[in-house]
């Protein structure tokens, strides 16, 4: 049982980073939110970070109770405390961020990939609690992936293991913001949604409630509200991205036959209008001896909470 009570997880996003202060009970027991976009220079931002963090961190007793600070980042490596030139935040290159928070702070930091954190929160307190085997996918401004194998995350060498979303799908396809063409994210994450909806008003006159908003202004939820009323072009658009999502996870159960594919983030929240094209697409293209044994889940837990309590829990590791 550790003396100090408390650890902070980060969920750092594309848009907004997310802090909880988090007990041994898995309790988020503060929370406060900075903005990341907008944020040119990292030394500005992890200090606007600390700055917003320490009203909360006085409220449950000052940092004398914080044993350490767990985050969950695009392309965070687990071996190196560095983000590695991620595609989707502000800042390029190779950035030592568990050191810099680390030294502000006084307490040890671990850090590691967004989509492996929220892998550690799901097995630990969520849909795959007792799992040793499974894949978190998260869908959100890119697709991430977390990869759990006999109970341990796939991390690979290098700890830059399990980026699912940069496997490509279509060859030659839509430019990545990772350099590649054709990647799993630009079809099938909340920004390929739109590029989806955007491709088709562009090129085709079909009736479409989308029409009533302005191109530049489309968002995923417009098309999943619009596909909730019935429309045929936002169902459609679904039905695609469900097909090419569910064929990539029939291509990722080949080699670790998950018990379950976990899925979290913006874009599960159009509930079936996904779920049904991604399980129908599996089905059709899985390997016969896979067929019927992987799970679909939704994750169990709200928003950022997930990625907050499995930053989290990287923090209890910390010596």
């Amino acid at each position: 049982m550790n003396t100090k009570p408390y650890v902070i997880g980060l969920d750092l996003g594309g848009t907004n980073s997310e802090f909880g202060i988090v007990d041994q009970n898995a309790h988020i027991v503060a929370s406060t939110r900075v903005k990341t976009a907008g944020h040119g220079d990292i030394n500005q931002y992890v200090d606007d970070c600390v700055a917003a963090l320490q009203p909360i961190i006085e409220e449950v007793g000052g940092i004398e109770k914080i044993h350490a600070m767990g985050i969950g980042a695009p392309n965070g490596n687990y071996y190196t405390g560095c983000i590695e030139f991620a595609p989707n935040l502000p800042w390029k290159g190779n950035l030592p961020l568990a050191q810099m928070f680390s030294d502000r702070l006084g307490i040890p930091v671990r850090l590691t990939n967004d989509a492996n954190a929220a892998a550690m929160g799901e097995m630990a307190y969520g849909a795959a609690k007792g799992m040793q085997n499974f894949i978190m996918i998260t869908l959100g401004t890119g697709v991430g992936s977390g990869i759990v194998v006999n109970g341990q995350m796939v991390l690979g060498c290098d700890g830059m293991a399990g980026e699912l979303g940069h496997v490509i799908v279509e060859k030659g396809g839509r430019q990545c913001g990772c350099g590649r063409k054709g990647c799993l994210e630009t079809y099938c994450s909340a920004t390929g949604v739109v590029r989806t909806a955007r491709e088709i008003l562009e090129k085709t006159d079909k009736q479409t409630l989308l029409r009533d908003i302005p191109l530049d202004k489309i968002e995923s939820k417009d098309v999943a509200i619009a596909a909730g009323k019935g429309d045929e072009v936002a169902k459609s658009i679904f039905e695609e991205t469900g097909r090419i999502l569910g064929e990539a996870c029939a291509d990722f159960t080949a080699f670790s036959s998950p018990e379950a594919f976990v899925f979290f983030g913006g874009l599960t929240k159009a509930g079936d209008l996904i779920m049904d094209p991604i399980k129908r697409a599996y089905d059709e293209n899985v390997l016969q001896c896979f067929k019927g044994k992987a799970k679909f889940l939704v994750s169990e837990l709200d928003g950022a909470g997930a990625a907050v309590l499995g930053a989290s829990a990287l923090g209890w590791e910390a010596k």
